[in-house]
Parts: structure tokens; C-alpha cells; sequence
């Protein structure tokens, strides 16, 4: 369990007293925060496909993003630490870099069909080693994940949606998977990455940025 003490910050602590919330609040952090995963955390961490990444960079900024893979890519390692790979993204590895730089995250982890949620604050750190990528097919790096708190959190405003199938895009056995629209507009064809260059034209030619929108709207990017 949590020390609300060190939990807690001096503006959250202010908060709770303006709302008449401390008393819960230290109640929440003594029995629901806890420092390593239990049975049923393992459990739903090693069943989800996707989850919510938040990063902070030097300066305080923040940024969320959503990654997703196979049910079960975040590799539980042992009770206090997770894994999870970085898979081909926009080149501007906001939360990547982020990561690298303060350390800092945070994970949301959500059932929108039961629904249910699982909260993970931890420190990370980034890997590239071969070792490490060989049990992530397809990933640019290997994020792990020292676990600080994890805790359930009330599911009463998460909305109920029906999950319909995999992305395309996630890395098959052999780290293989579609090439995404947005690599074939043609004003990037010029800023791509080596390994990049001339591909276009390999997966069916160029495209502009309308016929690209035109497959965001359709939902076939």
C-alpha cells in the first residue's frame, strides 16, 4: 500500500481538503494503491491489446498516446515490472523520447466491454539491445518498465464499446505488417527514412494528402 504522505502531492493534498476528500483520500492510497501487481492486475494486463501511454518531457509538458499490439504485448517480467514494445510509429517519438528524458510514465489500462481499469505509474527506461527486441517481433525498441504504483480505478464513466477486430497493423511472428497509407503521400516521399525510399511505388504508388483523408474517413489507412 501507498503512504499517503508521499503519494500524494502538496496541490492534490489541497484539493482533497477544499472538497473534503482527505480522509478518503488517504483511505484510497492505504487500500488500493499498491507498489507490485497482484494475481488479478497480471491477469488483466496479460488479456489487453491496447493501453494509454503518458509521458512528461524536462520541461513539463505532457503527451498521451495509444499503443496497441496482441493481447498480451505488455510481457509482465515479474511482479514490479512490465514490458512493452515500440513498434513503427511518425518518426517524432514524442513519448519515446520523453520516456528517455525524465523517465516518467504513466499507463491506462482499459475493458471497454466490462468495463474495468487499471492504472500503472512507473520509471523507464529504453532498450535496443538485440536480446531484448528478439521477444517483440517488429519493434524499434523495447520500453521496461519499473512499476512505482498500480491501482484499480472506478469504471463508472467508461463507456460501454463492442471490440470488433485486430489492427492490420500489428507485427505478425515475424515482425512483418501492412505499410501504412500515410508513408505514401507523396509530399513525404522526400523526408522518409532510408529504409523507406522508393517503397511507395513497391505498395501501389504515391497518394495525396486528400486521397489519404479520404482513407481516414473510410477508416482504410
Amino acid at each position: 500500500m501507498a503512504d499517503p504522505t508521499e503519494f500524494y502531492t502538496d496541490a492534490q493534498r489541497e484539493l482533497q481538503e477544499k472538497n473534503d476528500s482527505t480522509a478518503l483520500a488517504q483511505a484510497m492510497a492505504t487500500s488500493i494503491v499498491f507498489e507490485t501487481l497482484g494475481e488479478k492486475e497480471r491477469a488483466f494486463i496479460g488479456s489487453r491489446d491496447f493501453f494509454f501511454l503518458s509521458t512528461v518531457n524536462e520541461a513539463g509538458e505532457p503527451t498521451v498516446s495509444y499503443k496497441g499490439g496482441a493481447p498480451g504485448f505488455v510481457q509482465i517480467v515479474d511482479d514490479a515490472t512490465l514490458r512493452f514494445p515500440a513498434y513503427d510509429g511518425n518518426g517524432m517519438f514524442l513519448s519515446l523520447g520523453n520516456a528517455a528524458e525524465t523517465g516518467k510514465i504513466g499507463m491506462l489500462f482499459i475493458d471497454f466491454e466490462v468495463p474495468h481499469r487499471l492504472r500503472v505509474q512507473g520509471s523507464a527506461t529504453l532498450s535496443s539491445d538485440p536480446s531484448d527486441l528478439a521477444g517483440f517481433p517488429g519493434a524499434l525498441a523495447v520500453v521496461e518498465v519499473r512499476i512505482d504504483h498500480v491501482f484499480v480505478n472506478c469504471a463508472r464513466y467508461i463507456h460501454r464499446h463492442t471490440r470488433q477486430q485486430t489492427s492490420r497493423y500489428v507485427p505478425d511472428g515475424d515482425g512483418e505488417q501492412p505499410y501504412p497509407s500515410w508513408k505514401r503521400i507523396d509530399a513525404l516521399q522526400p523526408v522518409l527514412p532510408a529504409a523507406d525510399q522508393g517503397r511507395a511505388e513497391r505498395e501501389g504508388g504515391t497518394i495525396s494528402v486528400d486521397e489519404y483523408q479520404e482513407k481516414l474517413v473510410k477508416g482504410e489507412s
